[in-house]
């Protein structure tokens, strides 16, 4: 059975910095691509930033280039979202999820976890 786990989120100032952590079982993240997904109270659910393999490819979505980094553990089959600079903006909950093809592939999700930026 698969299952992805996100945790690291919880309230920080803005500028402050979190890392979140998707922990996967039932799956090898390194052949898998790993994303990061939020979705703030109102808005649609926006992908974040992903990493193709656990040593692969990153993308990230322009609002968060430069503050953001993506990286894998493969002895931990985790993928961790490192988020610095944060800002207001950037209050949402988080979800991690796999797939290997995110056009046609099936997705594993993870459960949310909150980040909350104050100022």
């Amino acid at each position: 059975e698969v299952q992805l786990v996100a945790s690291g989120g919880g309230l920080v100032q803005t500028g402050g910095s979190l890392r979140l952590s998707c922990a996967a079982s039932g799956l090898k993240i390194a052949d898998y691509a790993i994303g990061w997904f939020r979705q703030a109270p109102g808005k649609e659910r926006e992908g974040v930033a992903s990493l193709a393999g656990s040593q692969g490819p990153s993308f990230f979505v322009d609002s968060v280039k430069g503050r953001f980094t993506i990286f894998g553990d493969d002895a931990k089959n985790t993928v961790y979202l490192q988020m610095n600079s944060l800002k207001l903006e950037d209050t949402a909950v988080y979800s991690c999820a796999a797939s290997t093809n995110w056009e046609t592939g099936r997705r594993y999700w993870s459960q949310g976890t909150q980040v909350t930026v104050s100022s």
